[in-house]
Formats: structure tokens, C-alpha cells, sequence
């Protein structure tokens, strides 16, 4: 019997430090604003470092929404695929304290449970001082990247609607 994973939506970041909540500001717009099958699992995983294994787990695809630290001007935004990221094209450890994402599929890859497809969503931030609010570059591309997972799940045959 073969058994269809979720497709996953993470939004990754510290919510209070402005830009690097980015991934997090993301989901919660598309939690307020649309609804999801059951075959759609999204989750605001903030900083939960190897606490989000079982959702790595449990979905395939996986769209991961973060903020990336790579040489550009502010709000840019960059996909990445899995090979990319496997290929250190960019630094994915969400604080010096966690595991980072790549340590975390490996553990997963262990259990024979890693997902095989996974995609990610990032913009560089601007600005990481205390705040919730995203500043005015990268909150300009909070829409656009939610845009861009809805026209992803839409390739995938995903019904979703606006609420």
C-alpha cells in the first residue's frame, strides 16, 4: 500500500526580530486569508530547529519560506531547490543554536523518512532589530512569495480557496 504524504508549507524565523519572521508573517497570511485541503500541512515553525523533524517527516513536497544571508540588496527574493542548499549555495542554520535544516534531513534520511522534494522561498532581510513588523522592503514581497506557493499548489492539482 503506498501512502501520499502531506505537502508541506513551513515558515521559517524568529517572529520578533522583524525580517528574519519573514517565513513566519508569510504562512500566517496565507492561514488568514485562504483555505487548505487536508493534503496541505502549513505550519509556522519559527526557530523550532530539530523539533520539526516529524513535519520533514510527514510531507513531501515541502515549500520552506525563510530569510537567507547571501550578498544582494535587501527584500530580493531567491529560490533555492534541495540540491542547491545540499550544494552550500547558501547558509541554512536558522540560529547558531540549532541544528540547521540540512542536519535535520540528514537525521530524517536515517529513519528512512527524509522528503525528497523540497523547495525553498527566501528573501534577504533588511533590518533584524526587536520587532514584529516586517520592514517596508521585505513586507512588499510577503504577498508575492504567498502568490508564488498558491500557484505551486495550483501546478500540483491543489484546490485552495480564498476565505
Amino acid at each position: 500500500m503506498i501512502i501520499e504524504k502531506k505537502i508541506g508549507i513551513a515558515g521559517i524565523g524568529n517572529f520578533i526580530l522583524r525580517d528574519e519572521g519573514f517565513g513566519v508573517h508569510v504562512v500566517h497570511y496565507l492561514q488568514e486569508n485562504y483555505s487548505f485541503p487536508d493534503k496541505v500541512e502549513i505550519q509556522d515553525v519559527g526557530t523550532a530547529g530539530i523539533y520539526m523533524a516529524p513535519f520533514l517527516e510527514e510531507c513531501d513536497p515541502i515549500f520552506v519560506i525563510d530569510v537567507v544571508d547571501i550578498e544582494g540588496e535587501p527584500g530580493e527574493f531567491h529560490f533555492y531547490t534541495l540540491d542547491d542548499v545540499q550544494a552550500g549555495n547558501f547558509q541554512t542554520r536558522m540560529s547558531p543554536h540549532q541544528l540547521g535544516l540540512l542536519e535535520i534531513l540528514e537525521v530524517s534520511k536515517l529513519r528512512d523518512a527524509a522528503p525528497e522534494h523540497v523547495e525553498f522561498y527566501t528573501v534577504i532581510p533588511k533590518e533584524l532589530e526587536e520587532s514584529i513588523e516586517l520592514s517596508d522592503v521585505v513586507e512588499k514581497r510577503k504577498v508575492e512569495v504567498a502568490e508564488m506557493i498558491l500557484a505551486r499548489l495550483a501546478e500540483l492539482g491543489v484546490e485552495v480557496t480564498r476565505k
